[in-house]
């Protein structure tokens, strides 16, 4: 008996990055929504920024961003992808406006079914030909990663009068057909293709829940539900979108935005700072139980938060000098002086998850991956014992100052004079640019730990669109960066490491990595069919980042720490990647 080809197969309702997805063909709802929520009311969200762009598909959008259109945390509003992911798997998407799909084993090619039902706020029904207008206009003049997702695909075409089929090309890995599902779809005869890249604030035409109902440019945003929206009833939409409006409000500060929710004019508050959480919430509508604070656990990566040197400056192109720099940062000091001793420090990008190499020896697979690269692993971060050096507290650790030093000394700089200079009396400085004011106080005990070896570090602090802007560009000497891990890596890890996106403007190559073991490492992720194959080429390129000293790592809580107005409610279950926005609801709607 042959073997049935999956391209012959009936349509699939999901698709999981490895293996199959966790939901049946006839399952109901999300597991971590309320599915019987009354909907109605309205939240509003704070955050910190301005805008001044309701495009958030092209670059010139990426000043703060107007929140909410297309938005993994508030949910995406107007715009839809063609499947729809869930947040309680590692990477597994389910039917959105394509009902279903279909691939082979191989993923040389990816179909995708539309939805007969899916229609634009106006009416007009989703066809395959605003599928294949949205992947085109975006390559031709979107932003990264939308501009790229067709680099991969050697045909796109129409299949039948509601299907549209990518075929893959030789540079497509396993997670392309997942990327495509995820890609927003844009109305073909609602969109102005010539000034598509240029900034906009006329209101956008989407297939989503919500459509803007008013725009105060910087300030506010205002979204109103769409009473015929059309997919509130599919099972991966059941218990999303649960008020009929959403309001996000700009600020200049985030102190002000906490004024602003302690007043009750923002309805949600994500606490980031555990001084403030510890003694910053004592207040009266604490205390009567008008604001509730929780805290939540997802079963998710660390991530690494950390201060990134930019490898494009010549200071930083030596990974000694690196690795000294990130030696003279005394954790300990930090974290009990500025922070309540709250923080854990991050040693792994994938800490507190299989996927980390922190603690586990590289076995015969990790050390075939590594091959030629082995010799540039450190030996305590290839058996698994690597850990930051623990300091005194004091700032001034001398015997952890002194590894600093040795190292700085092999890559040609020696304290002169009190200043730390290379050999042709250049002195070792460069500036730090900060964003907030937490930032800035992180940047300013570094610059003092700095000091200590007669290394100049200046703290710079701007505004949030000169930030963006700066970042975009990589304009600058070192930044304070958030690399967010999940428990499914894959081009995210190609946009912040291959030497390909170095030059990428716009992308997160915020270290500007170049470095072909690297490359090889994130095409290895890629390309894994296998949980364990997978397993070991994260934990390859783990080991491989670690030893770089792109990012002087910093910390992580392994928490998620919110307040909230009463008012607002939330399922009980929780999904693995922590609390999600979108499925929360108004309990005052009775």
């Amino acid at each position: 008996m042959q073997p049935v080809c999956l391209a012959d197969a009936a349509p699939l309702h999901g698709i999981a990055m490895h293996g199959d997805p966790a939901l049946p063909p006839d399952y109901k709802h999300f597991s971590y929504v309320n599915p019987d929520v009354k909907k109605g009311g309205k939240i509003t969200y704070g955050v910190v920024g301005t805008f001044d762009n309701l495009n958030p598909f092209i670059l010139k959008s990426m000043r703060t961003t107007a929140r909410g259109l297309w938005d993994p945390e508030f949910g995406n509003l107007v715009y839809e992808s063609l499947m729809q992911r869930s947040r309680d798997e590692p990477f597994s998407m389910y039917g959105l406006l394509a009902e279903t799909v279909e691939w082979d084993d191989e993923r040389s090619f990816v179909q995708f079914n539309l939805n007969p039902k899916a229609r634009w706020a106006d009416g007009q029904p989703v066809t395959v030909d605003d599928v294949i207008f949205s992947f085109e206009l975006l390559r031709d003049k979107g932003r990264s990663p939308f501009s790229r997702r067709l680099d991969v695909v050697e045909t796109m075409e129409k299949v039948g009068d509601n299907s549209v089929r990518f075929t893959f090309n030789d540079k497509a890995d396993r997670e392309s057909p997942l990327l495509l599902a995820l890609s927003p779809v844009l109305p073909k005869h609602a969109t102005e293709v010539e000034g598509f890249d240029r900034t906009t604030l006329q209101f956008p035409l989407g297939s989503g829940p919500y459509r803007i109902k008013e725009v105060k440019p910087g300030e506010k945003i205002v979204f109103e539900r769409d009473p015929d929206y059309w997919g509130k009833d599919i099972p991966a939409k059941i218990g999303f979108d649960n008020y009929d409006r959403i309001t996000v409000e700009y600020f200049l500060q985030e102190n002000s935005l906490f004024e602003a929710f302690k007043k009750g004019d923002v309805d949600v508050y994500q606490e980031g700072n555990p001084t403030k959480w510890a003694r910053g919430y004592d207040f009266p509508a604490v205390a009567s139980g008008a604001i509730v604070r929780d805290t939540f656990r997802p079963q998710v990566p660390s991530g690494m938060l950390g201060f990134v040197f930019n490898t494009r400056r010549p200071m930083f192109s030596d990974v000694r000098v690196r690795h000294g720099l990130s030696l003279v940062f005394d954790f300990e000091w930090v974290n009990k002086n500025l922070f309540e001793g709250a923080y854990k420090r991050t040693e792994s990008f994938w800490q507190n998850s299989q996927l980390s190499s922190l603690g586990v020896a590289a076995d015969g697979r990790e050390r075939q991956l590594l091959g030629p690269a082995l010799d540039r692993i450190e030996p305590a971060i290839l058996d698994g014992s690597y850990r930051w050096p623990v300091t005194d507290a004091s700032g001034r650790d001398r015997k952890v100052l002194k590894q600093a030093v040795v190292l700085l000394k092999e890559a040609g700089y020696t304290i002169k004079d009190g200043v730390m200079s290379d050999a042709a009396g250049r002195p070792l400085a460069f500036e730090i640019m900060t964003q907030n004011a937490d930032q800035e106080k992180l940047a300013l005990a570094y610059q003092r730990f700095l000091a200590a070896l007669g290394i100049r570090a200046s703290v710079r602090t701007v505004d949030d669109s000169q930030y963006q802007s700066r970042a975009q560009t990589f304009d600058y000497d070192v930044i304070i960066r958030a690399y967010a891990s999940s428990l499914s890596p894959g081009i995210e890890q190609a946009a912040r490491w291959r030497s390909d996106f170095r030059d990428r403007e716009g992308s997160e190559a915020f270290a500007g990595a170049n470095d072909p073991e690297v490359d090889r490492l994130v095409d290895a992720i890629l390309a894994a069919r296998s949980a364990e194959d997978f397993r070991s080429a994260v934990r390859a390129h783990d080991r491989m980042l670690l030893s770089n000293h792109y990012v002087l790592p910093l910390y992580h809580l392994g928490q998620q720490w919110l307040a909230r107005h009463s008012y607002i409610a939330h399922p009980d279950a929780m999904p693995l990647y922590g609390y999600q926005f979108p499925v929360w609801w108004d309990a005052r709607v009775q």
